[in-house]
């Protein structure tokens, strides 16, 4: 971990990415102890700015993903986590985080994806 340039805040950005098919899924961060976890446990963990707390991915939904592999880019500053996902990694119960695009040229957003779960059942009414 000493090649790695967390920051201010003891973070660095960790993109999850599909190790199968190479779709992107997630981007969240971790701090050294998340990424400790990970690579002991061989499952992603993360620091929630939002929460200000570690969680592991899937804690609530069961949607765990199974490291296969964690890259570094050249200036250490960024984490690529290739995984095995369960079911999805959204919380909005879609596949990926990156489910909507938009087209400049239009305006327009169109989801590109279906979600696979409804995540009422999932989290509860709050979510």
């Amino acid at each position: 971990m000493r090649d790695l340039r967390f920051d201010e805040r003891g973070l660095i950005p960790a993109i999850v990415q599909d190790a199968q098919n190479g779709q992107v899924l997630m981007m969240a961060y971790m701090n050294q102890e998340s990424l400790k976890q990970t690579l002991l446990t061989g499952f992603t963990h993360f620091f929630s700015r939002s929460r200000n707390r570690f969680w592991k991915k899937g804690e609530e939904s069961g949607h765990v993903q199974q490291v296969k592999e964690v890259l570094y880019d050249c200036d250490g500053d960024t984490l690529l986590v290739r995984v095995e996902q369960e079911v999805a990694a959204c919380h909005t119960g879609h596949r990926s985080c990156f489910f909507r695009r938009f087209h400049p040229s239009s305006g327009q957003i169109e989801e590109v994806e279906p979600p696979l779960f409804d995540p009422r059942d999932v989290y509860g009414k709050g979510k």
